[in-house]
């Protein structure tokens, strides 16, 4: 990420976090620029350029209410309507084109002793990552605000595995899911470890449609475990693949965006982006 798309992602996700504070107030145009430090034109085209949508659409797309309306959709079909109805709309590849294949257990349990795997540091419109690949598929993604503790945090989820710093087509081809550049697409397969639970519970994450959200319990209840909700949001919270897997789209039952493992303003930003890039298809 250049300098200065890391200062538009930091003045955007300040934006949104002033919203978010001052929902009830329905703050205007003039008074977010002002937080800012931005003129209002300038702003507005800022915001617009990066979200795909005004700052006042964006802020419909993470309100309470909004977010309630979603939640009431997907309890009816959509939630499985996702892979049942093929290729209607661009904002369901995503959920289409990704498998998901469970490291061995001896491979699980010895974290990743004979694995070789490749990483890069990448850009993305939510900040920089660290994308990182086995010959099976994606093994790892995760916001990184800091290069060295991103790759610790790499290193600590697979201990005994050789590491070599270079771009794949594996990962070049997950991070076109940023661009919306889905002619470049190819199958996304992700090679994780994890529990037999956490897989299905991950398995299960991809199936909310994108610009779409659930909740922990209904999670829980499409993996006819109803009542793993608490163990749900662990497996949630372990998730390795960032976006991919779109832990992002759990929300709480009432509303509420709730946690998220890389900041709640990240996961506050990729839902109105999402709302924004689907709605602007329909």
């Amino acid at each position: 990420m250049t300098e200065q798309q890391q200062v538009t992602y930091k003045r955007i996700a300040e934006a949104i976090e002033y919203i978010k504070s001052n929902f009830k107030e329905q703050p205007n145009l003039d008074e977010v620029a002002k937080k800012v430090h931005l003129s209002p034109f300038h702003f507005q085209r800022l915001f617009s350029e990066w979200a795909g949508t005004s700052p006042k659409k964006f802020l419909q797309y993470t309100t309470l209410e909004y977010a309630k309306s979603l939640l009431k959709e997907n309890q009816a079909t959509l939630f499985d309507a996702a892979y049942e109805t093929g290729l209607s709309g661009t904002g369901r590849l995503h959920d289409l084109f990704i498998n998901i294949e469970g490291m061995t257990p001896a491979e699980y349990k010895n974290g990743g002793k004979n694995l070789t795997i490749n990483y890069s540091f990448a850009e993305s419109p939510f900040g920089n990552i660290v994308v990182a690949s086995t010959q099976k598929g994606i093994c790892y993604m995760a916001f990184a605000d800091d290069e060295h503790l991103a790759f610790d945090a790499l290193l600590n989820h697979f201990p005994n595995a050789r590491f070599r710093q270079m771009v794949d087509f594996i990962q070049q081809n997950a991070l076109h899911i940023f661009t919306q550049d889905w002619t470049k697409l190819h199958q996304i397969k992700l090679h994780l470890k994890g529990t037999d639970f956490q897989l299905k519970v991950w398995q299960t994450l991809l199936r909310v449609p994108m610009g779409k959200l659930t909740t922990y319990g209904a999670i829980a209840d499409k993996i006819e475990n109803p009542n793993a909700s608490r163990a749900v949001g662990t497996a949630i919270g372990s998730n390795p693949v960032a976006f991919l897997i779109p832990c992002h789209r759990v929300i709480q039952s009432s509303g509420l965006t709730g946690g998220y493992m890389w900041g709640a303003t990240r996961k506050t930003a990729i839902i109105g982006w999402e709302g924004a890039k689907t709605n602007h298809q329909h």
